[in-house]
């Protein structure tokens, strides 16, 4: 077991849209990363996915539905198969939660997609 210290773990990093893999249980992954301008529109097909903003604030704007903005210490699911696009007017630092292996884009290749994520 190893604990993970949240402001430690992002001070690690600078890029932003480029997820870092905190850790792993039961088939889910804990990923962090820093959002900053908008972000690709994509869904997932079989993944759910959870935001939670540490720091800043964050906008996940939906196609179908009113946008959802999140501040720190708030989160939110956005279920399989729902389009959305994550939108952060100044950095933000969010912990992301959802199936080990989904990509960042979902059903969307662009050159923000990352397979391989580095640990932190």
């Amino acid at each position: 077991m190893e604990k993970v210290t949240l402001d430690a773990a992002f001070d690690t990093f600078d890029e932003h849209w480029s997820p870092r893999l905190a850790a792993e249980l039961n088939g889910q992954a804990v990923k962090l990363a820093k959002l900053e301008g908008e972000f690709v529109w994509h869904h997932h097909d079989d993944a759910d996915e959870m935001f939670l903003v540490t720091s800043g604030q964050l906008r996940i704007e939906l196609r179908e539905e009113e946008d959802v903005v999140l501040d720190e210490g708030e989160f939110v699911v956005v279920p399989r198969g729902v389009e959305h696009r994550p939108v952060a007017d100044e950095e933000a630092e969010v912990l992301l939660f959802e199936p080990a292996g989904t990509t960042n884009t979902g059903n969307v290749e662009s050159e923000l997609t990352k397979t391989d994520l580095e640990e932190v």
